[in-house]
């Protein structure tokens, strides 16, 4: 039944208008700013690297940077905004989530279902950006090692943020709402160590444990490791069994 309802969510959201001019207008900026890392790396560093025989490249000057990027991280978040007004607080406002209250269904299901529909459509808006560095191979050498980790990464942090949109669409059936939550959650995820750093002027361990960057930027280094496998793991199970607690209370109500 999972695998039923996310075929049928997957195939709602590629239905949708909004979804291909996301698809679109993500390759296209993410695509640009790729090109403008390469062209810089050309223009400003190859010959200085060469000059003085560094050990960097076209991974530590164009990989890294390119998945490391805000512009990249911002794209995503933005993804999952749009798949927050989709997944439930639009089934909430058409009054259409009733009928699935009243199928022979369990809210885990439910939430499971359409968390692999996002996810699935999520991984189709990535996979361009992940293979986009291999379009340099001909021309250097790559550290696979090191993209793999970088799209392990993504990855990772994509389906966190689905999480967060199924629990954000859960809380409202305002679509509109539901995206504007899934953005706040997601800023204060990546930017919460950032900003006591800015503000208290020192590191915080625990804000900066909870932060998502402190777990994503050692992936996007080739860094992998159980404890930043494990943090992605426990908080996007977090927010789903959150989101399951929230549709049993609905359903109740109904």
């Amino acid at each position: 039944m999972i695998w039923q309802l996310a075929w049928r969510e997957f195939r709602l959201i590629l239905s949708s208008p909004l979804s291909w001019l996301l698809l679109a207008v993500s390759q296209a900026v993410v695509g640009w700013w790729f090109l403008l890392l390469v062209e810089q790396y050309r223009t400003r560093y190859e010959a200085l690297v060469i000059q003085v025989n560094s050990p960097m490249g076209v991974n530590d000057l164009v990989v890294m940077p390119y998945f490391g990027s805000v512009l990249l991280l911002a794209m995503l978040l933005l993804a999952a905004a749009l798949m927050a007004m989709r997944l439930v607080a639009e089934e909430r406002r058409s009054g259409s989530i009733q009928l699935l209250f009243a199928a022979p269904l369990g809210m885990t299901e439910l939430v499971l279902g359409k968390y692999l529909a996002g996810l699935a459509f999520l991984v189709l808006v990535l996979l361009p950006w992940v293979l986009m560095p291999l379009a340099l191979e001909p021309a250097t050498v790559l550290d696979r090692g090191r993209l793999a980790s970088s799209g392990l990464g993504l990855f990772l942090l994509a389906a966190l943020l689905v999480a967060v949109a199924i629990f954000a669409s859960c809380m409202t059936r305002q679509p509109p709402l539901a995206a504007v939550i899934t953005v706040a959650i997601g800023l204060l995820l990546l930017g919460i160590n950032a900003g006591a750093v800015v503000v208290a002027d020192h590191r915080d361990p625990i804000l900066s444990y909870v932060s998502a960057l402190t777990h994503y930027q050692p992936l996007v280094q080739g860094l992998v490791g159980t404890a930043n496998l494990a943090y992605f793991l426990l908080l996007g199970a977090g927010f789903l069994f959150f989101a399951v607690r929230r549709l049993d209370a609905l359903r109740l109500q109904a």
